[in-house]
């Protein structure tokens, strides 16, 4: 089985989107991110642009297939009326490490569950049609730790597999004196087991995974 190494996400943040239902309007905004710990930021900055909003209602997902992580937020909204719609549309458009936020002002028009599911799903779906969107590859990062004597070995294969170098250093060795280098190598993650396998093979080279 061919292992998957792409995604679907948002290249930037949205341009903001505006649908009306019964006087009630409903902002809608998108934003890439690749962590939780980013939706903080993104919901004060929105209540700050809209004080007079209600509800800021918005779906999240993050990773790949391996490690999806994903939440909906109703935000005082009837339950599965708001976060569902919105994360559907997420869902919908295949894409992730992104979140769509719903910022309402009430109209003074109760529009009904039914009513709040279709505005918050258009105005998500609205979001998502206007912003860019771009497939990522998964790549996986490698230590390769090696003397200098065999630097060259290290280096013939990351050229003739034209492997991307992250970063790359020399220093002595305290115990022995000797010159060791290690090379911080970016790797496709389809390839990289076969990659980490050619490293392996060759005498007096480590190779390891960078957390």
């Amino acid at each position: 089985m061919e292992i998957k190494d792409t995604y679907k996400t948002i290249a930037a943040a949205s341009e903001q989107t505006l649908f009306k239902e019964k006087n009630s309007k409903f902002f809608g905004y998108a934003f890439p991110i690749s962590s939780e710990e980013e939706l903080k930021p993104i919901l004060e900055g929105l209540k700050k642009k809209h004080p007079q909003a209600g509800h800021f209602c918005y779906a999240y997902q993050i990773g790949t297939e391996d490690s999806l992580v994903y939440r909906a937020n109703d935000d005082g909204e009837p339950s599965n009326s708001a976060g569902m719609p919105i994360y559907g549309q997420l869902q919908s458009f295949g894409i992730t490490n992104v979140v769509v936020v719903v910022a309402r002002l009430f109209g003074g028009t109760k529009l009904g569950v039914g009513g709040l599911i279709t505005a918050y799903k258009t105005t998500a779906q609205i979001t998502l049609e206007q912003s860019e969107i771009i497939e990522k590859i998964i790549t996986i990062s490698y230590l390769v730790s090696f003397d200098y004597k065999n630097m060259n070995k290290v280096m013939r294969v990351i050229k003739e597999k034209n492997l991307e170098i992250v970063t790359q250093g020399m220093a002595m060795d305290p115990e022995t004196g000797v010159p060791v280098g290690s090379i911080e190598i970016q790797i496709r993650k389809k390839e990289a087991e076969k990659i980490a396998a050619i490293f392996t093979a060759l005498y007096q080279i480590d190779i390891q995974i960078k957390e």
